[in-house]
């Protein structure tokens, strides 16, 4: 083999390895620069154009979590959309929030997120596993003057004292909120009561339609506003729905409704861990002849949807009874406490 021969196969072998280095080089750009799912934005979805997009913001879709759990029905509703692009468009939403199974141990770090709301009674809050949770709806529900409200007061206050860059969002439906009675309990709390009542925003629900409008404005709170929304207060749950639907010829109708207003509660409970705390209210059953014949008003749609239900009723001279009567991970059980100025205290 001539020397010159020996000389061009050395360098086409340089060649060769030069060319797979730039290969290789020429690779690296392209897997780091690939587009991910996650920072699609709703405009990114098939079928969804700047028409479209602005129809879906204007109804509260305004991330992909949104569309992600939306149904069929409410797109088409909302966007004037087919079904099948309606289909396209949350399965590519859902694709990117990657919302598929999950281990166990992947749930239990998510629940290391969730906060606890101390009541300001031990008792109290140790029949809650520490407080009220977030990420989830605690209904309470009893008879008037049983202290519904007056735990919708305090978890408000109590929230601003754990957390003084969080907002708490009050729907008002019987025209309960007193802010006197927030200052009683930031005074007595030790934190300014003039900061609290800036950081609680205040909605007066006039029927059932705009009460379940104002539910959907808190999801423009924290996504528009940017407040750092932490308890969603609803007082009372049931009030408007029970004054308007009237008879059995309603109740389907009435169920229904209520039932959709629950799934938006828990859709903002679980989408942005906050606790959702929802009072109720009862109705006697005059057939029952023993035992308590107080029930609640929803039936089965507000059990089932709620996560922790607490029944209130008067004790002996002045105290309360909350007794637990569903919680996914915690044994049914009651405590005392008394309602004071400056908060709950324990009876033992």
């Amino acid at each position: 083999m001539t020397k010159q021969k020996v000389e061009q196969m050395a360098q086409e072998n340089t060649d060769e390895v030069n060319a797979e280095d730039i290969n290789v080089e020429a690779a690296i750009p392209k897997t780091v620069e690939e587009p991910k799912m996650e920072k699609l934005t709703i405009q990114d979805l098939p079928g969804v154009g700047a028409a479209t997009a602005e129809k879906l913001e204007a109804a509260g879709y305004r991330d992909l979590m949104s569309i992600a759990v939306a149904t069929l029905g409410q797109l088409a509703e909302t966007a004037g959309v087919s079904e099948s692009v309606g289909r396209k468009m949350i399965n590519a939403a859902r694709d990117s929030m990657k919302m598929g199974f999950e281990t166990g141990m992947d749930i239990l770090k998510k629940r290391e997120l969730v906060v606890k709301i101390s009541t300001g009674s031990q008792n109290f809050d140790t029949l809650m596993g520490g407080g009220f949770e977030t990420n989830a709806i605690t209904e309470c529900f009893g008879e008037f003057g049983s202290g519904k409200t007056q735990i919708g007061h305090i978890l408000a206050v109590n929230m601003l004292k754990e957390d003084a860059t969080s907002t708490v969002v009050y729907i008002d439906t019987e025209n309960t909120l007193r802010p006197e009675r927030i200052i009683q309990l930031a005074e007595g709390a030790g934190i300014d009561p003039e900061e609290v009542l800036s950081r609680i925003m205040v909605a007066r629900a006039y029927n059932s339609d705009h009460q379940m409008l104002l539910t959907e404005k808190v999801d423009s709170l924290i996504t528009e506003q940017g407040k750092n929304v932490k308890l969603v207060v609803v007082d009372s749950l049931t009030s408007h729905f029970r004054a308007e639907f009237i008879g059995r010829g309603t109740l389907a109708e009435r169920q229904q409704k209520l039932n959709r207003h629950m799934h938006a509660l828990a859709k903002i409970a679980s989408s942005h861990n906050i606790c959702v705390y929802v009072t109720n209210q009862v109705m006697a059953k005059p057939d029952q002849f023993f035992g308590d014949p107080t029930t609640s008003i929803g039936g089965h749609i507000v059990a089932h949807a709620s996560t922790f239900r607490v029944y209130l009723r008067k004790g002996r001279k002045g105290s309360r009874v909350a007794k637990l009567i569903d919680a996914p991970n915690l044994a049914d059980g009651e405590c005392c406490f008394e309602v004071t100025s400056p908060g709950l205290v324990d009876v033992n």
